[in-house]
């Protein structure tokens, strides 16, 4: 018999901690729900006992070749899409599992869906099943889920969680689509700057020195950058990807990244936008959780774990406890001073009118595109920065290079 430290919600969503005697993992887990909760996760006592996380220095040299394991994001949707088509279809969540998994090419997804399936032919359901892998179905998911099953309407409840999958999935898609021709701009401008002084520039710097002249002081300047350049170049680069590192590393800790995150919400621009992506996420979020039956303060407490950033996340925190208490969840919102005003008066409104979740939906809506649209700004406005920029740099260089020709024609006169 070996011990295990256990996580698991219970039906009212608290989370629980504990410890569990049994023969190995599975058994551990059926104990589990047996007793009624659903475990998140369940690990070897002893091994839970050891230090979370290795030395700074080995995260350091490990955090970059760490593969994330589970489903991926397009096999979640595609999974999601076909458990909702053939549940509509009348067909039994066995079956409609048992096609999932023979049209599942990627081996660790297959095995991932069978294992899902035979938990549910043990007698499991389909969320304590999912919730066995915190990796590739969060709370959210996993709580809807829990709450179609509850009502019986599974198929609905899935739908509607593939639509908000496909629209989360469209949305970075849109960002990462228009960051494309900025990102290859500003890699072709560096890519011939470096070129000019690495390589052009120096020939000049020998025509000089042949001739015994001095070159004028603009020339100078910027052959010296391209010393710099060419000497320092490659430890400016290593160095730049440990800074990456280490502050990937040090971001792990709650208290620095609230921190950081508290900084980003102050940005003159920025920060707006990132409370605009905040509303977006929360509302929708806790409207699709309220409208799918998920009491308030369960669906605040999946809510918090999707803020995307620790200042929004201690902000929820603070509603769930006032939503707690029976306090209006729009004055709550208001008080913490992170969430836009138009959130905070469309959830008064729902409220007032008891259509909170649709009014929730809404919001998501409004903020949904106010976000896009300042994105596409940002992006518009990207591209001619960095094309001035980098033209301002190599005029620069272009203007070195003339005064550098004119003062050899001058020796040659």
């Amino acid at each position: 018999m070996s011990e295990f430290r256990y996580v698991a919600l219970s039906a009212d969503g608290s989370t629980l901690h504990g410890n569990i005697t049994a023969e190995n993992r599975e058994e551990a887990v059926r104990k589990i729900e047996r007793d009624g909760f659903y475990p998140v996760r369940v690990e070897d006592a002893d091994q839970a006992s050891q230090p979370a996380s290795p030395g700074f220095l080995l995260r350091l040299l490990t955090f970059s070749i760490q593969r994330k394991k589970g489903l991926r994001q397009g096999e979640i949707l595609e999974f999601t899409q076909e458990l909702a088509l053939m549940l509509e279809a009348a067909h039994d969540l066995d079956r409609t599992l048992r096609y999932i998994v023979d049209v599942t090419t990627r081996a660790e997804a297959r095995e991932i869906i069978t294992n899902i399936r035979d938990r549910i032919r043990e007698g499991g359901s389909l969320a304590n099943a999912l919730a066995l892998y915190p990796e590739s179905f969060s709370k959210l998911y996993i709580g809807l889920v829990r709450a179609g099953e509850a009502s019986g309407a599974l198929a609905s409840v899935l739908v509607d969680l593939a639509r908000y999958l496909e629209n989360r999935g469209r949305q970075i898609a849109e960002i990462r689509s228009a960051m494309i021709y900025p990102a290859l701009l500003a890699i072709a401008s560096i890519g011939a700057v470096v070129f000019l002084l690495t390589m052009i520039l120096p020939q000049f710097e020998t025509l000089f020195s042949e001739n015994g002249a001095q070159m004028p002081l603009v020339t100078r300047i910027v052959i010296a950058a391209g010393h710099g350049c060419s000497q320092y170049g490659p430890f400016l680069l290593a160095g730049c990807i440990v800074f990456y590192g280490m502050a990937r590393v040090a971001l792990r800790s709650p208290d620095m990244r609230r921190r950081v995150d508290s900084i980003r919400l102050k940005l003159p621009v920025f920060g707006k936008l990132e409370r605009t992506i905040i509303a977006d996420r929360v509302s929708r979020t806790l409207g699709t959780l309220m409208r799918n039956g998920v009491p308030l303060v369960r669906a605040l407490r999946i809510t918090v774990d999707v803020a995307g950033n620790e200042k929004a996340r201690t902000a929820l925190e603070t509603v769930l406890i006032s939503a707690k208490e029976g306090g209006g969840l729009h004055r709550a919102l208001s008080r913490t001073g992170v969430f836009p005003r138009r959130m905070v008066d469309l959830v008064q409104l729902g409220e007032e009118t008891a259509r909170l979740p649709e009014l929730l939906l809404k919001s998501a809506d409004i903020h949904e595109g106010q976000a896009r649209a300042t994105l596409s700004g940002l992006v518009t406005l990207l591209v001619p920065a960095i094309t001035i920029l980098m033209g301002g740099i190599v005029a620069f260089i272009v203007t070195a290079l003339l005064m550098a020709m004119l003062s050899l024609n001058d020796l040659a006169a």
